[in-house]
């Protein structure tokens, strides 16, 4: 049955082209192979398609009946091909990715929104939580992950990294001397981010280097935003990314504090099952985020 089906589309292409010749050349066959897989077609069929002469073909009333169904067969596989080709240029399917509500107010959420408005017939279902998600058991295509990466059977790749301040209220900032350095600050009121508490705050200028032996925390939280919001309070000291506290230092409303020191940046990566289809959805949305980084 392949073959036949082969037959059929070589006898639609040969009559198309009006010659061997010509049929073999746009099929970039030879016209001996052309002409073998027509005469083999008309013996199956047991009746002649074609009357030849050394410049012309015509087709015989058989060939003329089965011409019409050769010509939807080909018209079909050629629309399917196509359809399949267009997919490829223009991506579609859904993708579900589970996302750190930290950047809730980050770039991320605009390099999305742009994916989105460019790629129109992906599905984007997005699930911004601080509850870290298990990529397979919670059916996700991608994670968006900060921090460092363990060891794992998933695929990873480094997308950015983002800067962290460390900031207070003005009015806490007034209520204490004012500090030379990050171990000045050991006994001042810090809030924590859960669940990294147990990490010892890091600052570096130039080649100075120093870790704080911050007392207790009495305030927690498992939400940068909330973070944030509370230090604009007044309640302590809090590290928390530069894009949060950026207009609120502009406003006044925080304070960089000890501005010669840095805090490390950290590092977030995309990553996604090993499974993935290489050229799919995943690695598309892997490939156009990373681009960004560096447009």
């Amino acid at each position: 049955m392949l073959d036949e089906l082969r037959q059929i589309a070589i006898f639609a292409k040969t009559v198309d082209h009006g010659s061997f010749r010509a049929a073999a050349k746009a099929l970039q066959l030879s016209p001996s192979v052309v002409s073998h897989h027509v005469a083999q077609l008309e013996q199956s069929l047991g009746t002649a398609l074609l009357y030849r002469s050394t410049r012309n073909l015509a087709l015989t009333p058989d060939g003329e009946r089965l011409l019409e169904s050769a010509h939807a067969m080909v018209e079909a596989a050629e629309s399917g091909l196509q359809i399949l080709s267009d997919q490829s240029k223009q991506p579609s399917g859904v993708l579900r990715i589970t996302i750190p509500a930290i950047f809730t107010q980050s770039n991320l959420m605009e390099q999305l929104a742009e994916y989105a408005l460019k790629y129109p017939k992906v599905e984007l279902s997005l699930d911004l939580s601080e509850i870290r998600r298990d990529l397979i058991l919670d059916g996700f295509d991608i994670a968006i992950r900060a921090g460092e990466m363990k060891d794992s059977s998933l695929k990873a790749q480094k997308l950015f990294q983002f800067d962290r301040l460390l900031i207070a209220s003005p009015s806490y900032i007034e209520s204490h001397p004012a500090p030379d350095s990050p171990s000045d600050l050991k006994d001042w009121d810090w809030l924590d981010l859960a669940p990294v508490t147990h990490i010892k705050p890091q600052f570096q200028c130039g080649r100075k280097r120093q870790t704080v032996q911050k007392k207790k925390s009495r305030i927690s939280v498992n939400n940068a935003h909330a973070l944030c919001q509370l230090s604009r309070a007044g309640t302590g000291l809090a590290i928390i990314p530069e894009y949060f506290a950026k207009p609120f230092i502009e406003t006044g409303e925080l304070v960089h504090v000890l501005a010669d020191w840095s805090v490390p940046a950290i590092n977030v990566f995309a990553v996604w099952p090993s499974n993935a289809p290489k050229n799919g959805l995943v690695k598309h949305l892997i490939t156009f985020l990373k681009a960004k980084q560096t447009s």
